[in-house]
């Protein structure tokens, strides 16, 4: 694996998430994913921290979209209108500073679990919407597949290649979470890393036992990642360690070291 397109991300909340990114290219990372959830949370106050990370490391940095209590595909217009202004503020804030954002699809209501079709044409039209303002900051929007839980959106890769091909615009990629990927099972995995090849924007990485979205440390679970890395042979994009916490990441640098 080439080493020099790996970034860091942590999706657990941490106490200062910026004091810990200085010393990423220590590790040995050369990313930074900012996760926009929590302590991680930029705003106009906190986005000095960043520019000051930029101005002095050679990190390059991607953002996570927040994903808590942020529903693309609900049927509240009221409510779906501020999740999609907040989803533009923040690509706003960070527009210097990356190229590329992750984003999770929506899911199904209690009220959209009776108009599924609804729901999926409403996650359709808010992807539309922040990829439209996305394009104007130069930004590309990669849509991640989820793990085995009720009523999501992305969970297999015809879905997620029918959601971007429904998206229908020029800045709309695909996230391949391979952690997420493998609580579907074996084969739906092998069916990602088949159907995806040649269309991926963008890798996450982390372990599990294949029941649950655990994002343990590389090699602590049931991923054959011998298997994934060869599969993933002529991808150019960057990956990213999605673990608790830096610790974590050097572990799994190390076993990717020895892979």
């Amino acid at each position: 694996m080439d080493l020099k397109r790996i970034s860091f991300s942590s999706r657990a909340i941490v106490e200062d998430p910026f004091i810990w990114a200085y010393e990423l290219e220590d590790h040995g990372y050369t990313g930074w994913e900012i996760v926009q959830e929590g302590t991680q949370c930029l705003t106009g106050e906190t986005i000095t921290y960043v520019q000051d990370i930029r101005d002095t490391t050679d990190l390059e940095l991607t953002l996570h979209l927040p994903f808590s209590d942020m529903n693309l595909g609900g049927l509240n217009t009221g409510i779906r209108n501020e999740v999609l202004r907040q989803m533009k503020d923040y690509l706003h804030i960070v527009s210097e500073f990356v190229e590329l954002a992750v984003i999770h699809p929506g899911y199904l209501s209690p009220h959209g679990a009776q108009l599924p079709d609804l729901a999926w044409h409403t996650n359709i039209e808010s992807l539309q919407s922040i990829c439209d303002f996305a394009a104007d900051q130069g930004i590309t929007i990669a849509v991640e597949n989820m793990p085995e839980v009720p009523k999501i959106f992305g969970k297999y890769p015809q879905e997620m290649l029918q959601m971007v091909k429904d998206v229908n615009r020029d800045n709309v990629g695909l996230t391949l979470d391979i952690g997420h990927a493998n609580t579907m099972g074996k084969d739906i995995m092998d069916d990602f890393l088949k159907m995806y090849k040649g269309r991926i924007s963008h890798v996450h990485l982390h372990d599990n036992m294949g029941k649950s979205d655990e994002h343990l440390p590389l090699g602590k679970g049931n991923i054959d990642w011998k298997h994934v890395m060869d599969n993933l042979s002529n991808y150019k994009g960057r990956f990213v360690t999605e673990v608790n916490c830096v610790d974590e990441g050097i572990e799994s640098l190390a076993f990717f070291k020895n892979l």
